[in-house]
């Protein structure tokens, strides 16, 4: 039995602390509607997702009023796309992209993820066409989400692909100019991409996965920095990290709920609760006023990313007590665009995109929906990925690079809803392009060899 003060306590978090259920994303696997004919193939597609995702937008809503509970984003995700599309053209990629779009207007859903490619030991014919028709298939959708993954501890970094992701990137901000370059906020370059992932926009549905599933991810910055103030500026750190692992565990369970609940209704089999501290352009759901909780005085400081590993560390000891199924990220978000407190610290030039790179090490994701000048060269933008990516191959966790060229430094380039607004951030002159021409791959590090 619950006691009356857990209650209690858990409705102050939803009512006053931006306790959410950031997403219901189901996962369906489109194996079997491979087709040589481009009609047959996106005509399987659309019936498949409209077929088993038809009550999900419902049914998340159904149980956001039961248990009071704010779900804030109803999502799918798909194969990656790469693996259907060996016979096709760009167009006809493009087209999958278009079925996809239309079924996600059609169901309700947010976003529709997998418009996607694994290269981080080199391209296949599908997947080098998925990847140069990227640009125009997020210019020509609303709610498709693309991910490439191009490095991965085990087979080093694809420097041929990270070069092209650069050029995606750029041209992807070139064809969206007219909407603050919002192509680009719905693209990610992976290392080390988790294939159970519910966020966007690098969500997709895994090789490894069943026929489909429902994982949901979790959020409480604000709930967390609550918990933080109310310890004490007497708790030490050790006391401190007690105390978010304790909310975590409460924060996870909410989701576990919530999965479980959703798996039953819709008759899919639960897959993995992600318990990410997902921030929001709202005041107070913010991983940076976490970090100035702990005793920061501007985010972005000496001290920042041990704050943070502590913090990535205490939430993940929390959440695998709630659950037995924690998978996708996992952790704390560094989204600029989207965390109020990472927007204050970045216009303020206390949290620099060196900075940002260093915290990388030790959260989940890496630079995420980060403004830069939108006239910074591709061979910058190839060598920023280039080194997030090292960050993960080397420390074997995920790293990821979502970067916005758009205006110029100091401007400031709204996204709008949960995308929020970012400070364009300068970023080093200096090029890295004699080294990014030389191409090939960077070799797994020793620590691959685990056999």
């Amino acid at each position: 039995m619950l006691e009356s003060n857990d209650i209690l306590e858990t409705l102050n978090m939803i009512r006053e602390e931006c306790l959410d259920v950031r997403t219901i994303t189901m996962g369906i696997s489109l194996f079997d509607c491979q087709s040589e004919d481009e009609n047959r193939l996106c005509a399987k597609i659309y019936d498949k997702i409209m077929r088993h995702a038809k009550h999900l937008v419902r049914t998340g809503e159904d149980i956001s009023k039961e248990y009071g509970i704010p779900i804030i984003n109803k999502r799918i995700s798909v194969t990656p796309v790469a693996l259907l599309a060996g016979s096709l053209g760009r167009s006809g990629v493009i087209r999958i992209a278009q079925t996809l779009d239309k079924a996600a207007h059609e169901l309700g859903v947010n976003f529709i993820g997998g418009y996607s490619a694994l290269v981080q030991k080199g391209f296949t014919n599908g997947s080098r066409t998925l990847i140069e028709s990227i640009p125009e298939a997020l210019a020509q959708t609303e709610r498709v989400c693309s991910s490439v993954n191009v490095a991965s501890t085990k087979a080093g970094i694809n420097m041929d692909a990270v070069a092209l992701m650069a050029h995606i990137i750029r041209k992807s901000a070139e064809l969206t100019r007219d909407r603050n370059a919002i192509g680009c906020a719905k693209l990610v370059v992976f290392a080390n991409v988790p294939e159970d992932n519910p966020f966007m926009a690098g969500a997709f549905h895994g090789m490894g996965e069943p026929e489909t599933v429902i994982n949901v991810g979790v959020s409480g910055p604000g709930v967390v920095a609550s918990a933080i103030r109310r310890a004490g500026e007497h708790s030490d750190l050790t006391e401190i990290a007690e105390t978010i692992k304790k909310t975590a565990f409460k924060i996870t369970r909410v989701g576990q709920l919530v999965a479980r609940v959703a798996s039953e209704r819709l008759g899919v089999p639960f897959g993995i609760v992600d318990l990410s501290l997902a921030p929001t352009p709202a005041i107070g759901d913010s991983v940076a006023y976490i970090l100035e909780s702990i005793g920061l005085e501007k985010c972005g400081c000496p001290g920042t990313t041990a704050a943070l590993a502590m913090l990535n560390d205490a939430v993940k000891k929390g959440g695998v007590m709630a659950s037995s199924h924690v998978g996708g990220l996992s952790g704390a978000f560094i989204p600029v665009s989207e965390d109020a407190g990472m927007i204050e610290a970045a216009k303020t030039g206390a949290l620099t995109i060196e900075k940002l790179e260093a915290m990388t090490a030790v959260c989940s994701v890496g630079l995420d929906m980060i403004a830069i000048p939108g006239d910074t060269a591709e061979a910058v933008i190839a060598g920023i990925i280039a080194d997030e990516m090292a960050i993960g191959v080397v420390n074997y966790k995920t790293t990821a690079v979502r970067l916005i060229p758009a205006g110029k430094a100091g401007d400031m380039i709204s996204f709008g809803g949960l995308l929020g607004e970012a400070p364009v951030i300068p970023v080093s002159g200096y090029s890295p392009e004699k080294m990014i021409r030389r191409g090939g791959r960077i070799p797994a590090p020793i620590q691959s060899l685990k056999n």
